[in-house]
C-alpha cells in the first residue's frame, strides 16, 4: 500500500465531515474482529475534533484514512489515546503506527505532566505502545475516575469488567508515564524479550475470563453454546 500520498495531522472543524464513516467503520470493524469496543456517536467524535483532541488521516485527494482521539480522566491526571480506526483500504500500511505516534505527540503536547495510557486485546498495537514507551501494568495503576468506567458500559465485555470487579477485563492495560523517563529503547526491549510471554497471557484471560460464562451457558443446558460465544468474540 503506497503511503506517501497520506496526510496524518491534527483534525480540524472541516473534517466533522467524516464523523458518520469514523463512527460506521468502529461499529463494523469490532463486530468482524468479535472484540469489545466502546460506541461513540458522530456528535462525540465532532466534539472531540471541535476540542483540537483529534488526529485524522486522509489522503491528498480527500479520502477518510484513519482516526484516534484523546480522553482526559481524573481532572487530567491520566490521558488516553482511543478509538483507533482504519479503513480497511488502508489497513497493514503502517498507517496505524504513524496515527499512533502523531496522537501520542499531541497528548504529550497537550498534557505534558499526565499519564497517559491504553487498553488493548492484540499484540500489534501493544508492540506499538512499547515503541512509544509504555509498560504493561495492572488495572489498578489506572484512572478511578467512574465516568471512565462508564464508557465500557457499551462495550460487549462489560459484564466480564464487572464481574471482575473492574480489576481485570480482555483487553491489556498498558501506562506510559512521564516521571519514570523510561526509554522507548527500554520498553521495546523488554516488550521483545517477553513477546511470546505477551502473546500466551492473552490467550490463556480469554480463556479464564470466559470460562464462567462457558459454565453458565453449559448449565443452562446447551452444548453449542460455548461455540457460539466463541464465535461472538473471537471469531473460533
Amino acid at each position: 500500500m503506497e503511503t506517501n500520498n497520506i496526510i496524518i495531522r491534527v483534525a480540524v472543524q472541516e473534517d466533522c465531515k467524516y464523523a458518520v464513516t469514523i463512527t460506521d467503520e468502529m461499529a463494523s470493524s469490532a463486530q468482524a474482529r468479535g472484540t469489545g469496543i466502546a460506541k461513540r456517536s458522530p456528535s462525540y467524535i465532532e466534539n472531540k475534533i471541535h476540542e483540537g483532541k483529534a488526529v485524522i488521516a486522509v489522503t491528498k485527494s480527500g479520502e477518510w484514512v484513519g482516526f484516534c482521539y484523546i480522553e482526559a480522566w481524573g481532572h487530567g491526571k491520566f490521558v488516553a489515546n482511543s478509538g483507533l480506526i482504519v479503513a480497511p483500504a488502508f489497513r497493514k500500511s503502517g498507517v496505524a503506527k504513524e496515527i499512533k505516534h502523531k496522537i501520542f505527540n499531541l497528548s504529550r503536547q497537550l498534557y505534558p505532566e499526565s499519564k497517559i495510557f491504553g487498553l488493548t486485546t492484540g499484540l500489534a498495537v501493544m508492540k506499538i505502545n512499547s515503541e512509544l514507551g509504555y509498560k504493561p501494568v495492572t488495572y489498578s495503576e489506572l484512572t478511578d475516575d467512574e465516568h471512565f468506567c462508564a464508557g465500557c458500559k457499551s462495550c460487549v465485555n462489560y459484564d466480564i469488567l464487572m464481574s471482575k470487579d473492574r480489576k481485570n477485563c480482555m483487553c491489556t492495560a498498558m501506562l506510559y508515564d512521564p516521571s519514570e523517563h523510561l526509554k522507548p529503547e527500554e520498553t521495546t526491549q523488554f516488550f521483545e524479550e517477553n513477546k511470546k510471554g505477551f502473546e500466551r497471557l492473552l490467550r490463556f484471560k480469554q480463556w479464564k475470563l470466559l470460562k464462567p460464562f462457558f459454565d453458565k451457558q453449559n448449565t443452562e443446558g446447551g452444548g453449542s453454546s460455548s461455540k457460539s460465544f466463541l464465535k461472538y468474540f473471537f471469531n473460533f
